[in-house]
């Protein structure tokens, strides 16, 4: 294997994984923008499409090229307020984007009762909207 064969297929597979990322993150900013799930596989295969017909690119300075479009079409494109699941709190489910607070998890206090139960102790800051 010559050092531009190697080289090459570096540079491929390091494209390729700036492709799935790239895939990656537009489907979940998909997410954002479709309110239902029967919206958002609507929106998913139109992605998928745009990703599937250059699929048999092979020129390697057009495919630079064209993830460079893509990756400046997302930034462009991105949801300005997404969906934020917070797995840590337990009413993540109640809440979305309602509040700037975040949760500080990980102080114990057991109980002097012998259930041996922990208690989860729960701060809660507001940050200023200013």
């Amino acid at each position: 294997m010559s050092v531009t064969t190697a080289s090459y297929v570096a540079r491929r597979a390091a494209q390729k994984e700036r492709v799935r990322i790239l895939y990656r993150r537009a489907l979940k900013d998909t997410l954002n923008w479709a309110v239902h799930r029967h919206l958002f596989y609507h929106d998913a295969d139109a992605l998928r499409e745009k990703f599937e017909a250059n699929r048999q690119v092979e020129d390697i300075e057009l495919i630079d090229k064209m993830i460079a479009a893509g990756e400046a079409s997302h930034d462009k494109w991105r949801h300005p307020d997404p969906y934020i699941v917070r797995r840590s709190s337990p009413d993540c489910g109640a809440t979305s984007n309602e509040t700037k607070s975040f949760y500080l998890w990980g102080r114990y206090a057991k109980p002097k009762s012998t259930t041996g139960a922990i208690i989860f102790l729960r701060e809660e800051i507001h940050l200023d909207s200013t």
